[in-house]
């Protein structure tokens, strides 16, 4: 049995805020790629395992959204989507449903004509979008002569997850698990901690640091026998006029963003977290290639 179990990679990707994260999220039942309304959350290639006894393993890639680069850490990003591009047995774009087709779509359909690889539509937030839309939207994509699958689904409440699942494991090719049995992602607990606390600081900055922040870590100490991680970590914003909406009024902002980090990082390490956080700023973090890649984590 065990040598006509799948193994295969899937690429998830799609413009910004189609529910990428959401997803991948959704598939494996646990939370490995942070997740916010502001475009341009996931910057780095994040790779979910499912494994699945009988079926065998696929590796999700989640990308970062498909966008024209303006500076060097977006050139980075799609640079992440391209190589996810050349490594996928299947490349799954996932279509916000409920947002009108526009040139961003266009451009990203543009995408997939350049490459062979097996396509698949998903049409993401159907629970928003009224059943008399939906088919029209079905034809538009079938029109295009692009897809083998065009699947409704929604990836907040799970409709329609489950039969996608099913379609990758029939289309992707039979082999032997590409990563161990027991692991669910690559990314190392140092990567993951810096996204969490940079979710943190998404959902509690609201509109006013859409893009400007980037986190790093830079301690990241284990004790086994107290069974306690200690993180040291920077927010960095681009001016000295931003340090304050990151500290909050007497510091209660930074307070709330570490302790909702803390509490995601503890339920994810399985340990008791001590997490100590600091505001810098890096006028141009976001050109700074060197910075940049010490943001990322070698891929595998």
């Amino acid at each position: 049995m065990s040598e006509t179990k799948k193994s295969g990679t899937v690429a998830l990707v799609g413009r910004p805020n189609a529910g990428k994260s959401t997803l991948l999220n959704r598939i494996l039942g646990q939370k490995v790629s942070i997740v916010s309304d502001k475009p341009q959350t996931t910057r780095n290639r994040i790779v979910g395992i499912l494994n699945d006894e009988a079926r065998g393993q696929i590796a999700f890639l989640d990308t970062p959204g498909i966008h024209r680069p303006l500076h060097k850490m977006n050139v980075r990003m799609m640079d992440h989507v391209r190589s996810a591009f050349d490594e996928a047995d299947v490349i799954a774009l996932i279509v916000d449903a409920s947002e009108e087709f526009g040139r961003g779509d266009e451009y990203v359909i543009e995408m997939l004509r350049q490459t062979n690889t097996a396509r698949f539509a998903l049409l993401n937030k159907i629970d928003r979008v009224k059943k008399n839309k939906l088919l029209p939207m079905m034809q538009q994509y079938g029109a295009l002569g692009l897809f083998e699958e065009i699947v409704p689904i929604s990836a907040s409440s799970g409709d329609g997850v489950d039969h996608l699942v099913d379609l990758f494991f029939a289309r992707v090719p039979e082999g032997p698990a590409i990563y161990p049995t027991e692991d669910f992602t690559t990314q190392p607990e140092r990567f993951y901690a810096a996204e969490i606390v940079r979710e943190k600081v998404l959902q509690s900055t609201s509109e006013e640091l859409p893009y400007t922040t980037a986190v790093h870590v830079e301690r990241f100490e284990e004790d086994e026998a107290k069974n306690l991680i200690k993180i040291y970590a920077t927010i960095f914003v681009e001016r000295e006029s931003q340090k304050p909406i990151v500290i909050g009024k007497n510091g209660d902002r930074i307070k709330k963003i570490g302790t909702d980090a803390r509490l995601d990082l503890e339920a994810f390490l399985g340990a008791k977290v001590f997490l100590d956080l600091h505001v810098g700023v890096h006028e141009r973090w976001r050109e700074d290639e060197r910075f940049l890649g010490e943001l990322e984590w070698p891929l595998r």
